[in-house]
Formats: C-alpha cells, structure tokens, sequence
C-alpha cells in the first residue's frame, strides 16, 4: 500500500508538470509564438505519459491523464505543420475504422510511412500522444491505429485491415509506397510479424519475429508429445523458419513490456546470423525510480525510429507529384 502511495505522489508530481507545460504552450498560443507553443505541448504529452505508466492501469486517475493525453493531441492538432488527421479506413465488411494519420512535413519529396499498431487495451490516441514528440519534424509519416480495431478477428481478416492501412498509405501523395513500415509492441508485435509475412509491400517491420507463435506452438507439442525442451533441432528449425517468411529488414524489442524475452531474441539472432536473415535487436532502457525501474520510453522510441529511419532510407527520393 506503501508503494502504491509512493508511486501515485510520482505520478502527480509528473502529472503537475505536464499541467504546467500545456498552460504555457497555451499562453504562448495566444501570443502568436506558435513555435513556442508547439515545443510546450510535446513536452506536456512527454510528462502525462511518463505519469500513466507510473501507476496501474486500473488506478482511478488514469482515466484522466489518459484525458490530458487526448486533450494535448488536439492542441496539436492545427498548431503544427504535420497536420493531425482523423480519417477512415475501409474494413473487409464495407465497415470503417478510425486511425490517425501524421503526414510527413513539408518537403519536396516524398516521404518514408509506418504503420503503427498500439499496445493491448491501449487507445489509439494514447500511443499517438507518445509517438508525437518523436516524429514531429523527423521527415516520416505515422498511421496509427488500434490493438483492439486490429486483433479482434482472425488472423487473415486482421492481416487484410492492416492491408487497407497499407493501401491508404500507398495513394498519399507525400508518400513513397515504397517505404512504408509497420510497428507493433506488446502483442501488436505478434500482429506485424504476421501482417509482414502475408504483406511484399511491407519494407520495415519492428515485431516480435514470430517468437510468441513458435513459443505458444512448441509448448502445445510439448505438452501432446511431454518431450518440451528435449528436441533442440526442433526448436532451433522452428525458430528459423519464423523469420525465413519475412522478406523486410526486421527489429525486434526484447525485455522491458516485451512479449519476447531477451534469451529468446538472442537465440533467434543467432540462427538468423547464418541464414542471411536481417534481423537487428534492441532491448529497452530503464530509467531508475525509488523503489523501481520503469521503461525510459523517449530513448527506446528514439532507438526504434532512427532504425526505421535507416531502413526506410533512399537515396534516389522521388519528388512529390503535383
């Protein structure tokens, strides 16, 4: 109960600054100093995200910095230069979806787009929020959507929605169908892996690998055959075959709120090491609290989108069509 008091009087201090940085950017929008402004509010989004993951997701004040999150997004929404846009992706069933699309700034060329797929039980929003201050100004298009838009249906049929968001991304004009990513965490991760197999389109995909697959396949057999853990050949074929099918350059995020485990990854980089598989690992860095670490997600987001950045990069660019 302690702890739990501890980590609230964090999160609220966290919170209170964050209140205090979207005062001033507003203070500074009514000035004029827009620039100003824009630089307050993406560090406001910075301190309510830091805030929520410092307590439980069931914590009754999580509703409401999730609230602030939002609230910061559609302060963003017209004071930057990559417009936030709220649009509608079309579904299998003639239904449609609502994602959020970041267009690229502006540049005489078009630009690199990832597809990004929020945690399990995360709103779109929430993973947008985070993201922003990231990728303003950074030159690359995000498309984000939700875990629970995505997951609730089988396989093909959540494979098929990311393909819309693909095609949606493939007639922008600022963007180059060429250079387009996907990226998942949590059980997200699991989802791209997949989207990238059944998807050629697909040129960049930070993913699990198809660790969490082949985990959940070798436990079944196990459990049928009670050999688990006796057949390392089997293991080590399964674990190549995974990645054999993805054709893109692969990042995988171990440890941390990972569903792959640091072991596992490694392993999995190690077979990849002899069968010309482009396969790269990162592991997220922790920063220290009383009591506790927590993931220092501006560092590990950073790190994941400079490896999109250098995978999705092309020296011949194509100028953007009137």
């Amino acid at each position: 109960m302690q702890n739990a008091s501890h980590w609230q009087n964090w999160s609220t201090r966290w919170s209170k600054l964050g209140d205090a940085q979207s005062l001033h950017g507003d203070l500074n929008a009514e000035k004029g100093a827009t620039d100003q402004a824009r630089e307050a509010w993406l560090c406001a989004l910075t301190a309510f995200e830091v805030a929520r993951r410092l307590i439980d997701e069931d914590d009754p004040d999580a509703k409401q910095i999730s609230a602030k999150i939002e609230g910061g997004v559609q302060r963003l929404g017209s004071a930057l230069e990559q417009n936030i846009e709220r649009v509608q992706i079309a579904r299998w069933d003639q239904s449609e979806i609502s994602a959020y699309y970041v267009p690229p700034g502006d540049s005489e060329f078009c630009a690199p787009a990832v597809i990004c797929v929020s945690r399990e039980e995360e709103r779109a929003e929430t993973l947008l929020g985070r993201l922003l201050p990231l990728v303003v100004g950074r030159g690359i298009s995000i498309l984000v959507v939700s875990h629970d838009d995505v997951s609730n249906h089988a396989r093909d049929l959540s494979n098929l929605f990311l393909s819309s968001c693909m095609d949606f991304l493939s007639v922008q004009p600022k963007i180059d169908a060429a250079r387009v990513g996907v990226y998942g965490e949590g059980l997200s991760a699991v989802l791209a892996t997949d989207f990238a197999r059944s998807d050629s389109r697909v040129a960049a995909a930070v993913c699990d690998g198809g660790l969490w697959n082949r985990t959940r396949l070798l436990a079944s057999i196990g459990w049928m055959t009670r050999t688990a853990g006796s057949n390392n050949d089997l293991v080590c074929t399964r674990r190549r075959e995974m990645v054999w099918h993805l054709k893109c350059p692969v990042l995988v995020v171990a440890g941390g709120r990972s569903v792959v485990s640091v072991s596992e990854v490694i392993r999995l980089q190690n077979d990849c090491e002899g069968a010309q598989v482009d396969l790269e690992v990162t592991m997220p860095r922790m920063s220290a609290f009383p009591l506790r670490e927590i993931e220092n997600f501006p560092s590990s987001d950073d790190c994941v989108f400079r490896w999109l950045d250098r995978k999705l990069a092309n020296s011949s660019q194509r100028p953007i069509q009137a």
